[in-house]
């Protein structure tokens, strides 16, 4: 664990304060540019873009709207950035839960990977860029991350420094509305924040990917896919089955996504395909873990007590040997609304072959955290509204914490271990 000059990381100096379905198969080329409306008079709610297969060769297109046959009569239209070879695909809708809108939601495939593209919500929206992540990670990978961001003003204030970082993609830990599985208002604003705010310097939209935290779940904890309406509503392209998941980016990046017992127990299912899923990818480049409640929390006990229904002993029990065992570089986890990162650890020890855990969770909410003297497995924490930055450079990773004002929390750089745990 090194310093990092911060003027070599950061890319701009200057910041500012249950049911699923899929995309449909691209259709031919037009004969013809289409007739788009030479002004815009359409302006769909709440467009973001996601992932639910390879990012190097898709781009999911997600909004809300109030008429189901929009998903037909609106198509995307797209093209490759300098060409005039406009398709068009049309979308899937469902219900938007607990209202009479609905969710239209268009899966590009067969796109080419590190390419720019444009786009438009039917023949009469606005043009729309976004880019594809490249076949390789020949050049630096970069992109933000944090959780429990709500609705409030510093949670907009770290969607603005996020998006100044220029970031290809954004993951969000969980709590990421605050609607508690019975609010669309909330999640709404949430969805439109997020559209609004997160383009980066030459316009392009920021896909965001997410996994699940108590506050996206009536009740919180032990409960089914049901309690937790939005989340699913939205992700389910990517979580279909369960609250957890898996994303490759090519051969050189794998995404892992897990549920910290709110739709899915720690234990059991999730646990052996946690297993199998790292296994498999022992040998990829880069492999990071997003859960929402941390196995090493900065501010909630450490034991068996409180809400979490002892979720943090049952992650260091079943989880945390799995991620030293197949090598995973670094797991982000949330929830305690403070800045944490731990020093490596392996067998809850502090460890120079061991994973360091990054979090924790304070992108709109925050509190107080534990210092480095009462729990001894953390490096550094800090009582800030933070998102972080990560650039992934060969076998180094860079990690930079921000504030919602732009001030860097802390700095740090992993890489890549060659430690294997015993079988």
């Amino acid at each position: 664990m090194i310093d990092l000059n911060r003027r070599h990381f950061l890319q701009s100096a200057s910041l500012l304060a249950g049911c699923g379905y899929m995309g449909s198969l691209l259709a031919g080329p037009t004969d013809a540019k289409p007739a788009f409306a030479p002004r815009p008079t359409f302006d769909p709610t709440g467009l973001f873009l996601t992932w639910q297969h390879d990012p190097t060769t898709t781009m999911t297109m997600q909004w809300i709207g109030d008429k189901e046959q929009d998903g037909l009569t609106r198509p995307i239209w797209f093209a490759k950035d300098r060409s005039e070879d406009w398709r068009s695909v049309p979308g899937k809708s469902r219900q938007f839960p607990l209202t009479d809108r609905f969710i239209f939601r268009t899966e590009l495939t067969g796109l080419e990977p590190d390419t720019d593209y444009r786009f438009r919500v039917g023949l009469d929206s606005a043009e729309r860029r976004f880019r594809t992540m490249p076949a390789k990670a020949n050049n630096t990978i970069h992109f933000v991350s944090g959780g429990d961001s709500g609705i409030g003003r510093h949670a907009m204030n770290n969607n603005r420094v996020a998006a100044a970082q220029a970031p290809q993609f954004v993951v969000i830990g969980g709590d990421l509305a605050y609607e508690n599985g019975t609010s669309p208002a909330v999640f709404m604003q949430f969805i439109k924040n997020y559209a609004h705010d997160l383009k980066d310097d030459k316009g392009r939209l920021i896909p965001m990917l997410a996994c699940i935290g108590n506050h996206e779940v009536a009740g919180g904890y032990e409960k089914t896919r049901k309690e937790a309406p939005f989340f699913y509503a939205m992700f389910d392209g990517l979580f279909d089955h369960s609250g957890y998941a898996k994303l490759d980016f090519g051969d050189y990046l794998s995404l892992i996504f897990l549920d910290t017992n709110h739709t899915t127990p720690v234990a059991g299912a999730q646990t052996d395909w946690l297993a199998t899923t790292l296994k498999e990818r022992e040998e990829c480049p880069t492999v990071f873990a997003f859960n929402h409640v941390p196995g090493y929390p900065s501010f909630r006990p450490f034991g068996n007590e409180g809400e979490e229904r002892g979720t943090s002993p049952q992650i260091r029990k079943h989880w945390c040997p799995l991620y030293e065992r197949y090598n995973v570089d670094a797991v982000f986890e949330h929830h305690d609304h403070t800045f944490k990162r731990t020093h490596p650890l392996l067998d809850g020890r502090v460890n120079e072959n061991g994973i360091v855990y990054l979090g924790d969770g304070s992108w709109g909410k925050i509190r107080p955290p534990k210092s480095p003297q009462q729990r001894p497995y953390l490096a550094v924490t800090d009582e800030s509204y933070h998102l972080s930055v990560h650039r992934i450079e060969g076998r180094e990773r860079f990690h930079v914490a921000l504030s919602d004002t732009g001030r860097v929390v802390d700095v740090c750089v992993t890489t890549k271990r060659s430690h294997r745990r015993a079988t």
